[in-house]
């Protein structure tokens, strides 16, 4: 697929988010890193609407945010090839008929996995030392001592061993977690002592001290946690949400919160988002909040993220299958 003609990439950055804007500096930076894979590659970049259209003639690869992406196809794009998001979660772009015919749709899987296990070993620590516990007492003005227990030959099951929980599952070993994965091809996982298909995810439940919810939003998991199976769970355990707020049922979550059949919650996510002040999720006992930023670090996400680019384009190259290419009927 070599040609003497440019391969022209187009970077849509949103107009409002100034932090994960992806600068020149960065893309020059990671051209210097790829230095093969750039080579032949020219570039530019546009944060409104003149700018894409006057890119889309002429290019054969974007980069964009998923709400860019939503809001701006179909649109005419004749020598399009890829198209790059900017997050490992591409649910919000579902259904994906409007992907061109030919055109590898890829997200940025990969980019999290650090920062993800990073922020899921805090939580789990966090649980197990009742620090959701704690944070409602000082807000009732309460003093209530609650002992936790170190973390070395407890039990946590992940739901979901891609990039994010495999990040989890990592740190968790670190802390000598029995660490139980869940996914669907219940294949193994090196960071994971036991690995279940979805289909097994009952049976586990009941030994889980710590439950984390790292899977992508599709049709087969939205709504995978139920009332029911949160009440599989060993009464007092813990809960941790770095997927998506719909993989669980929401209500259920904060009744078994309020009732103490959870000993607490540490969630990113949720619907809606963003939470209405109003909303009850705010009053619930026993309950960490953050808002949709676990898995996300500044200094580290673009660079991350053109790279994977770089890999994608190699293999496109190649005639090969980006890596990073989603399997638009599975969703992920």
């Amino acid at each position: 697929m070599a040609s003497t003609a440019p391969f022209r990439v187009h970077i849509q950055n949103p107009p409002d988010d100034k932090l994960f804007e992806i600068t020149t500096r960065q893309w020059q930076e990671a051209c210097a890193r790829n230095p093969e894979a750039a080579e032949g590659v020219e570039v530019s970049f546009a944060s409104d609407d003149a700018g894409f259209t006057a890119a889309m003639p002429a290019a054969d690869a974007v980069i964009s945010w998923t709400s860019e992406i939503r809001k701006r196809f179909p649109c005419p794009a004749p020598r399009l090839k890829l198209i790059q998001c900017t997050s490992a979660g591409l649910d919000r772009l579902a259904p994906y008929d409007w992907v061109p015919p030919g055109v590898w749709l890829c997200n940025n899987a990969g980019t999290h996995s650090a920062k993800a296990g990073e922020f899921g070993i805090m939580a789990i620590l966090m649980l197990a030392n009742h620090m959701p516990l704690f944070a409602t007492c000082q807000r009732k003005g309460e003093w209530h001592k609650a002992f936790g227990s170190v973390l070395a030959g407890r039990t946590v099951v992940i739901v979901g061993v891609g990039s994010l929980g495999g990040g989890v599952a990592e740190r968790a070993k670190q802390f000598d977690l029995h660490v139980i994965g869940v996914r669907t091809s219940g294949e193994p996982h090196l960071h994971c002592d036991r690995v279940v298909a979805d289909a097994d995810l009952d049976s586990v439940l009941p030994l889980a001290d710590f439950l984390v919810l790292t899977m992508p939003l599709t049709p087969k998991t939205r709504g995978m946690i139920t009332a029911a199976r949160l009440d599989l769970l060993k009464p007092g355990a813990g809960l941790v949400n770095l997927a998506r707020g719909a993989v669980i049922d929401q209500d259920a979550m904060i009744a078994r919160l309020e009732s103490g059949r959870l000993g607490g919650a540490v969630c990113d996510v949720f619907v809606p988002e963003p939470v209405p002040p109003e909303h009850r999720l705010w009053t619930t006992p026993n309950l960490v909040m953050t808002p949709h930023m676990c898995a996300d670090d500044p200094n580290t996400y673009n660079p991350s993220t053109l790279d994977i680019f770089f890999r994608n384009l190699t293999a496109w190259r190649r005639g090969a299958r980006p890596p990073n290419a989603i399997d638009t009927a599975r969703g992920y």
